[in-house]
């Protein structure tokens, strides 16, 4: 079982719920798990994700690769990264348009990228050698970001869509961080929606996000926002049918809040589909 149907709808695993998955086998679509937190030879974890992976479509989703750093890729992190591909077998693998890392020191962060013609050409560089090390296209995300920067020269989404043109790597909608940098620099979320091609999105991400002063704070720590619900409806009507995930990291829910979030998505999806 390592395929996922377009009209799946899944939630991110996190530890408060392993128990829920030993236990049962809770009614969702599919589940995704943070890359970095599996990357030891054994132990707890790993274990939960083997016994998971068995019963449900498993989908990789990385936070530490630091696609976009100057310095290059972090060449054991991509190791690590290929031999769980190769153990989990996975449906999906994922990781960010951002950089995290300069030498041996990580800010643990997801940093923004210029949108410029140099950074494109890097960024199709190092999607290629990702590419190439796992045998597999992977997906790309959008990320919530509190800058910009003067010297771009396009959209994030206009970055995203020559990404993927020029690269053959699939995108990773994140349709909370795509409202969230809409509100934050003013921009019109629609618009961007409108620049993202179709038949290149193999998976969308939903969160929820806080509001600090009039910035908003991508944290995962909410249900998802009645405007990123109106987002959402927007993006299925565009792209149609696409694997989306509840994302929730801080302040973690009992299992049933999240899988309400995801029966909301599939009620959006299935009204948009008729």
């Amino acid at each position: 079982m390592n395929t996922l149907a377009r009209r799946d709808c899944g939630i991110g695993l996190r530890a408060r719920h392993y128990r829920d998955f030993l236990d049962g086998e809770p009614d969702v679509g599919w589940l995704e798990v943070h890359s970095e937190n599996y990357f030891g030879d054994g132990g707890f974890d790993l274990h939960v994700l083997e016994r998971v992976r068995a019963r449900y479509p498993v989908s990789l989703h990385g936070v530490g690769l630091s696609l976009g750093s100057a310095d290059g890729l972090r060449a054991r992190h991509l190791e690590r990264l290929v031999r769980l591909a190769d153990r989990i077998e996975p449906a999906l693998v994922s990781e960010h348009l951002c950089w995290g890392a300069w030498g041996e020191r990580h800010f643990n962060d997801l940093l923004p990228m210029p949108f410029t013609d140099e950074a494109l050409t890097m960024m199709i560089d190092r999607v290629a050698q990702v590419q190439e090390r796992l045998r597999r296209k992977i997906l790309v995300e959008n990320v919530s970001s509190y800058v910009t920067y003067r010297d771009s020269t396009m959209s994030e989404m206009e970055f995203l869509a020559a990404l993927a043109r020029r690269s053959g790597c699939g995108l990773l909608l994140d349709v909370n961080n795509l409202h969230v940098n809409a509100v934050n620099h003013g921009h019109d979320a629609e618009a961007e929606l409108a620049r993202v091609p179709a038949g290149v999105v193999g998976e969308i991400h939903l969160a929820g996000h806080s509001v600090v002063d009039e910035l908003l704070v991508d944290d995962h720590g909410s249900r998802v926002s009645g405007a990123v619900w109106q987002l959402y409806e927007s993006a299925c009507r565009r792209l149609g049918s696409v694997p989306t995930l509840i994302e929730w990291d801080t302040g973690v829910p009992e299992l049933p809040v999240l899988l309400d979030e995801a029966a909301r998505a599939t009620r959006i999806r299935e009204s948009v589909d008729g």
